[in-house]
């Protein structure tokens, strides 16, 4: 069967061209990339190298081939990619030089954040610092970190759109903020490295997404939702659907992050995300349509200052020219039609 994704990688396709200008002929090594993050970053770069002749290649770093190959048995299998078992705070090196490195390896689950926060760090910073490493010893030119808009702290209410030059940061007497802090020294570390060995360090600070890849059973709203939208509903709010987001499809989220590693500036941070808002509430109508009940669990508190989590992207709009280009609406279709019909069944066979 064909790619179910060939229309969003021909997106992607479209508003990349100056970075495979960049990238023939490279090799590229990647962590995290049996993630949300991850498997759009290999669909891309699979996609380009096949219609481009690109002469690329990459090596995955993964703790579990075998779970990949099941997973995304085409990527898994394809010639342009070679897996490489380890974790990634003691990997042992492959061989050969590298002209590229992309470190998107992160546990973003809430459940190692929670139970075990001093773990949570562990990986970030461990990852970062070994990844980074390697970077510098295999001869890398740049180098991605994917970061999180997790990184500013809790957003004030009258702080309608976050941007990088913002000074907040995560509250340190709370536990919690093991992976905010954890990002935070990571981007630090990629400071040092380019100021040590000169190695291009980027740094891309996510935010809310949307798409083919996102875990339904996790901590993100919009994956639970359309998880419940899938099943029939109704579609539950744990909440009372007050707090803002937003959420940037997945195929323009990979066109910003190749975008980023190849034209942006050296430890320069940029937001990567949708400054088009939305209450958790509105997006769960949204996802449910008039298909499916919305149950909202509490009734908002009257004077209750709003909590966000919205990036300002103009930075890279104006550096780099980038937009939003897959409106809310058009994502969320296009995320339903990919899950469809049973999401475990769907996300392993629809390579084969």
């Amino acid at each position: 069967m064909g790619n179910p994704l060939a229309a969003d990688l021909d997106h992607v396709l479209a508003h990349t061209s100056r970075v495979w200008e960049k990238l023939h002929g490279e090799r590229l090594f990647i962590t995290g990339g049996t993630g949300f993050v991850g498997c759009w970053l290999l669909e891309s770069f699979v996609w380009a190298s096949d219609r481009l002749d690109l002469g690329a290649s990459a090596v995955l770093l993964t703790r579990d081939p075998e779970a990949f190959h099941r997973k995304a048995p085409y990527l898994a299998s394809h010639p342009a990619i070679a897996l490489h078992r380890g974790d990634v705070r003691t990997f042992q090196a492959p061989p050969g030089q590298f002209s590229t490195v992309i470190h998107a390896a992160t546990p973003s689950g809430s459940r190692v954040n929670e139970d075990d926060p001093a773990e949570m760090l562990d990986i970030v910073i461990g990852g970062t610092r070994r990844t980074l490493d390697f970077a510098v010893a295999c001869g890398a030119r740049r180098f991605l970190l994917t970061s999180s808009g997790a990184v500013y702290g809790k957003q004030p209410a009258d702080v309608s759109h976050l941007s990088e030059d913002f000074g907040g940061a995560p509250d340190l007497g709370d536990p919690r903020s093991a992976y905010a802090e954890g990002k935070r020294v990571a981007e630090l570390l990629c400071a040092i490295t380019h100021r040590r060995h000169g190695l291009e360090t980027k740094i891309a600070r996510g935010f809310a997404f949307i798409g083919p890849y996102l875990p339904l059973d996790a901590h993100f709203a919009a994956g639970n939702f359309i998880r419940d939208a899938l099943a029939g509903g109704p579609i539950r709010v744990a909440g009372d659907g007050t707090p803002y987001r937003s959420y940037l499809y997945a195929a323009d989220m990979a066109i910003w992050l190749w975008t980023i590693l190849v034209e942006g500036r050296p430890c320069r941070p940029y937001n990567v995300g949708s400054e088009v808002e939305t209450t958790i509430r509105d997006l769960a109508f949204a996802v449910a349509r008039p298909a499916a009940a919305v149950h909202v669990a509490r009734d908002p508190v009257p004077g209750r200052p709003a909590e966000r989590y919205v990036p300002s992207t103009r930075r890279a709009a104006a550096e780099l020219g980038l937009d939003q280009l897959i409106p809310l609406a058009d994502a969320i279709e296009r995320t339903l039609d990919w899950y469809r019909p049973a999401p475990v069944e769907k996300e392993r066979t629809f390579h084969e």
